[in-house]
């Protein structure tokens, strides 16, 4: 039976169709996104600009209210990325902010700031990161879209093209080519293992890029699901699914990793990774770990929690060397820790501090 909630979410597009066709003359409507509070959520709000913005500089910062120790307290909103507006269309705009407090300091859950201080740190390695966004698709009443009743639950399969196996193709496609017409630099999309269970790749992108882009990817995401009345879920252990966990698998290279001979410092990283497993899990979800203790399980490709391993085309392991890199000699590593909720510059600090700025001699006591 489907909710009040569920039928009115597709009522108001062909009349919206009417008012977004409306001429806005000169003036140019920039969305701004923030991370929230939680380090998890984004929010949004727009404001109207008299002429439309070539860069960040054009681009003014803004106020907003924020919640810290039970109290409302004003903080400014800093553009950092801009990028077309895929739902009111050019000239319109998106911005990404980071979020400081009066005192112009990096707030609470803003990670950006301190990330961007270690990729200027690791620049001379030319870091590149892509990052593989795994979420599952609920409907307004917190129904998977497509199940079947609880015992009778059934796999959707990687990759699968099955009608009645397959669900939410429709909004795969539409995140896709929006994110295209925004300037994210999506590089690809897959069905995952449970009906309506879907990824898409954001990469390659060079330091804190990758967190820009992949957060902006997430916010088209929630928006396009908006307009299907459907609720995009990063949860990495999905409310109501028997089987089958969501993470963000993140790739990681260097210049020297990509060229002649890359192997042997891929797998010196993996060492350096080896060493820290616990602190890394500890940054690898936004609840210091407990999201991942109920995915990593060793189940549905996935490792084990408590124990770092590594292997070559295989993927119930901490950190993958994929076939073809090792036939190659040279390429990336794949850590497939970090969860499908986790925040993307604390994932891509914490590999850049081990790998490139640690030493082999630094144990589990060496800080991430």
């Amino acid at each position: 039976m489907m909710s009040a909630a569920s039928k009115s979410a597709g009522l108001n597009k062909t009349v919206r169709q009417h008012y977004l066709s409306l001429a806005q003359g000169a003036v140019c409507l920039v969305t701004y996104i923030w991370i929230d509070e939680t380090g998890e959520n984004l929010k949004c709000k727009t404001k109207t600009l008299n002429t439309e913005p070539a860069g960040l500089q054009d681009i003014p910062e803004w106020a907003t209210a924020w919640s810290t120790d039970g109290r409302l307290v004003e903080v400014l909103l800093i553009p950092v990325r801009m990028f077309r507006d895929p739902f009111i269309l050019d000239p319109n705009k998106l911005v990404l902010c980071e979020v400081l407090d009066s005192n112009r300091v990096p707030i609470g859950s803003n990670q950006r700031s301190q990330c961007d201080k270690i990729m200027e740190e690791v620049k001379e390695f030319q870091p590149w990161f892509g990052m593989e966004q795994e979420y599952t698709l609920f409907d307004l009443d917190g129904q998977l879209i497509g199940w079947l009743p609880r015992e009778s639950q059934e796999t959707q399969g990687f990759n699968r093209v099955v009608a009645g196996r397959l669900y939410g193709r429709n909004i795969c496609i539409s995140h896709c080519k929006a994110c295209l017409y925004a300037g994210v630099k999506i590089c690809g999309t897959n069905a995952e293992a449970i009906p309506g269970q879907w990824e898409f790749q954001v990469g390659p992108c060079e330091g804190t890029e990758i967190g820009d882009h992949l957060w902006v990817a997430r916010y088209i995401l929630h928006r396009v699901c908006e307009d299907f009345g459907v609720i995009a879920s990063l949860d990495p252990k999905p409310s109501g699914v028997n089987s089958g966990t969501s993470g963000c698998h993140t790739n990681f290279s260097t210049k020297e990793m990509r060229g002649e001979g890359g192997l042997k410092h891929i797998e010196e990283s993996i060492q350096r990774l080896s060493k820290r497993h616990s602190q890394h899990l500890r940054v690898y979800d936004p609840h210091g770990g407990q999201d991942n203790i109920h995915r990593l399980t060793g189940l549905s490709s996935t490792s084990h929690f408590h124990e770092f391993s590594t292997a070559t085309a295989c993927r119930d392991v901490s950190v993958r060397i994929p076939v073809h890199v090792s036939q190659k000699g040279c390429g990336y590593l794949e850590d497939r820790r970090p969860a499908s909720n986790c925040d993307p510059y604390a994932v891509i600090r914490a590999l850049a501090e081990t790998c490139l700025l640690s030493t082999t001699e630094e144990d589990e006591d060496g800080s991430v």
